[in-house]
């Protein structure tokens, strides 16, 4: 995480909710004899759903709340009556913010190609009484309970979406280029670290021609590896398709053009090697301010040497910055979008502990099943994929259900009930 505030980085637990009961009752009215079962379903568990706001820059508000539940289903009421689904909840998110599983650290989604996105399901009510009714078993006095709701461990990480980065040891002169070109007013101050957060800002050329410039805090030596303030803020330059290296040419701090230039170089190789072949234009800053032209000369040198433009830019005195903005938007209009990172989630089976026995009824040709781990196990089901239902029908089978079900004399063609699922049985 960030300093002075800025969270860019944030864990958090998600847990949709569990479905409502299932009802047990009975049609009660007057003239009307052995009315019959009508207890209702219960309502679905919330979804936890994620929404991009884009008035939001920051995750700060996951900062303080770590913890995130929606609503459980309302259980089934009498009069074939089903329970009000619970509300979903949703958890507003920065655009740019990219959802990871914590435990493996593959991207789940990237809220920065959609606006929503549900992140956990919640459980499906259990049915009641009414389903059970048969010729033989007129009066059901049971009901199945509902399904638990996902629940996932996330970390969300904040990446900007900026059409051009600017890049440089800190107080080269970034802020100040911002603060000319765009509408942004970044705080700006002759002294190291002056900025403590990235700065957006919009560059508006002339109608129909504009981009997203990111001023992003100032790199040191050693940032790929933690050292300084860069470190937290590489990952803004990800999504980045131009970086415009911002050096100081004035001499003001004795400092070496030609090494500040290789040293920035050497920290966005060591972070991402990708992110050192972005394309890039280099800008010679405070020239109105140097003593000499040699570093300047020296610096433009080996720049255009390695084949890259270069431009010789005062900041502060407005002198060269329209030429630089102009020369980014042409370059801008050759490269691909802004990168919009695909999901490479898999969704892991659970770990569940099948050897506690379950209970099994049996009444008129219909086996009745139920058990903690089983609506666990059904929880984590999606019925209408190949796969999950056959690692569903191997879980079954590995716990000892079926051959058991065959011991107590199941037959082909009986109706197996497990909560809101029925299917015939076949060996």
């Amino acid at each position: 995480m960030a300093a002075n505030g800025f969270i860019d980085k944030a864990r958090i637990t998600v847990r949709a909710g569990d479905g409502g009961g299932g009802a047990v009752a009975f049609h009660r009215e007057k003239y009307v004899a052995a009315g019959g079962p009508d207890g209702g379903d219960g309502g679905r568990g919330g979804d936890i759903v994620l929404k991009v706001d884009e008035h939001m820059s920051t995750l700060m508000d996951f900062r303080y709340k770590r913890k995130y539940v929606a609503q459980n289903g309302f259980p089934g009421q009498g009069k074939r009556c089903s329970g009000k689904d619970g509300e979903t909840l949703t958890i507003r998110v920065p655009r740019g913010t990219l959802v990871r599983d914590t435990e493996t650290g593959e991207i789940i989604c990237d809220m920065a190609g959609q606006d929503t996105f549900v992140l956990c399901k919640g459980g499906r009510g259990g049915w009641g009484n009414q389903h059970f009714a048969t010729p033989t078993r007129q009066v059901p006095h049971f009901a199945k309970a509902g399904l638990p709701g996902q629940v996932r461990d996330v970390v969300l990480e904040l990446k900007l979406l900026a059409d051009v980065g600017l890049v440089g040891f800190p107080n080269v002169g970034k802020s100040t280029l911002l603060s000319v070109v765009t509408r942004a007013n970044p705080k700006i101050a002759n002294y190291h670290f002056t900025t403590l957060s990235p700065n957006l800002g919009v560059v508006a050329l002339e109608e129909g021609t504009s981009f997203v410039l990111a001023d992003i805090p100032g790199i040191i030596e050693g940032a790929s590896e933690g050292a300084g303030l860069g470190h937290d803020f590489l990952r803004h330059i990800d999504r980045c398709r131009l970086l415009i290296h911002i050096v100081d040419v004035s001499g003001s701090e004795g400092r070496d053009p030609v090494e500040d230039f290789e040293a920035i170089n050497a920290e966005l190789r060591q972070y991402s090697p990708e992110l050192a072949d972005r394309p890039m234009i280099v800008a010679g800053n405070k020239v109105d301010i140097a003593e000499n032209r040699e570093g300047l000369e020296t610096l433009k040198a080996h720049v255009e040497k390695l084949g890259l433009p270069f431009f010789e830019l005062s900041a502060a005195a407005h002198q060269g910055t329209t030429e630089l903005m102009w020369e980014a938007a042409r370059r801008l209009q050759d490269l691909p979008p802004i990168t919009v990172y695909e999901s490479t989630y898999v969704e892991r089976p659970p770990e569940i502990d099948t050897s506690e026995d379950l209970e099994i009824e049996v009444e008129d040709g219909e086996w009745f099943v139920d058990g903690p781990w089983l609506r666990q196990l059904m929880a984590n089901v999606n019925f209408s994929d190949f796969e999950s239902r056959s690692w569903f029908e191997r879980k079954l089978r590995e716990s000892g259900l079926y051959q058991r079900l065959e011991d107590m004399g199941i037959q082909d063609g009986d109706t197996i009930c497990l909560y809101n699922l029925e299917f015939e049985y076949q060996k």
